[in-house]
């Protein structure tokens, strides 16, 4: 791996985030409840794709985010987008004083906004990846954005959200520049990933300070019915 942001999930998964990590031989993966992404090793080997296959059982689906390589025969692609990661360039990050702490207590509510703006994957625990900043009104989640994952030194801005009766008013990009502060003050650097035809959501991120670092592609494949059924998961 020649930088860590070019596989996020298993830096992720062996660095900061190393308690969420469950393993299958060289595959790690966040819990399901938490996140879909997975990693394999950089290099994946048929051996590597059967540890994968038993982890996630057969005929699962699962997320291969940031893989560009050809699946084994048998599995079935079932999404690919292409798409990009941006790293922080110069952003204007600041507190915001209209934000505030997101915790379990609000999963619900998150899990509503997230639902009505399709952000990217959230679960019920994907809170627990780092800190999430909402703004409220009149006591409703409006808007809201967190931290994912977290490779050393670095820590990605996701569920970036806002609920279509309050969109014009900013409040995505003070919540960026909010949740990038706190990333700033503990002494990483902000990234994050979007898709390369979200142009919308480019603009934005070009505008705020981000750069593209690279691209990258989205995607999932079926995991064949024939293959065996998955073993012991070790977490570590």
């Amino acid at each position: 791996m020649s930088h860590v942001l070019d596989n996020p999930a298993l830096a992720s998964l062996t660095g900061p985030h190393a308690h969420f990590a469950e393993w299958h031989g060289r595959v790690v993966r966040y819990p399901v409840d938490v996140t879909p992404w997975l990693a394999l090793p950089d290099e994946p080997g048929a051996a590597d794709w059967a540890d994968l296959a038993a982890l996630a059982g057969p005929g699962a689906e699962v997320p291969l985010l940031g893989f560009s390589g050809a699946v084994p025969v048998g599995w079935e692609v079932t999404f690919h987008i292409e798409g990009v990661q941006l790293v922080d360039d110069g952003l204007d990050a600041a507190p915001e004083p209209e934000a505030v702490r997101l915790g379990p207590a609000d999963v619900p509510e998150m899990l509503d906004l997230v639902e009505r703006t399709r952000p990217g994957p959230f679960l019920p625990r994907t809170v627990e990846m780092g800190t999430y900043l909402g703004i409220r009104r009149d006591g409703a989640l409006i808007a809201m954005a967190g931290e994912r994952l977290h490779p050393p030194g670095w820590t990605e801005i996701s569920a970036v959200c806002t609920d279509p009766a309050f969109r014009g008013e900013g409040l995505a990009t003070r919540l960026i520049r909010a949740v990038a502060h706190g990333i700033r003050e503990r002494g990483e650097t902000p990234f994050l990933h979007t898709g390369a035809g979200n142009t919308n959501a480019l603009r934005l991120y070009e505008s705020l300070g981000f750069r593209l670092r690279r691209t990258t592609t989205f995607g999932a494949a079926r995991v064949p019915e024939h293959l065996a059924d998955a073993q012991a998961v070790t977490v570590a």
